[in-house]
């Protein structure tokens, strides 16, 4: 388990938190992420980006007043290119669906 602080890169911080799960965690590792929270918008954003890279997103939540922790676990890169497939396909369903329903409206 390793921990970083990332609280002085304020509301920039996704890609680091990225290139340190990639880089700095070994497949199966939990890395606690320690942020900033400005407008409670990167809380949901940091979940995003967990999400769309494959990894686990086991906890989040409130350190302080002002800061947050999520803790990730690196994936396999076979599992995460899975879970991206999937995302890729559900949104792609979501974008035709929309656009079914947008043509049935006009």
């Amino acid at each position: 388990m390793k921990r970083y602080d990332l609280r002085h890169l304020k509301d920039n911080f996704y890609g680091r938190m990225v290139e340190l799960i990639e880089k700095g965690l070994d497949v199966g590792e939990v890395g606690i992420f320690l942020f900033e929270v400005g407008d409670f918008s990167s809380i949901q954003k940091s979940a995003d980006v967990v999400k769309a890279t494959g990894h686990d997103l086991m906890n989040s939540l409130k350190f302080n007043e002002v800061d947050w922790t999520i803790v990730v676990k690196k994936s396999t890169p076979q599992i995460q290119k899975e879970r991206q497939e999937k995302m890729k396909a559900a949104q792609e369903n979501a974008e035709q669906n929309a656009q079914e329903v947008e043509e049935k409206v006009e």
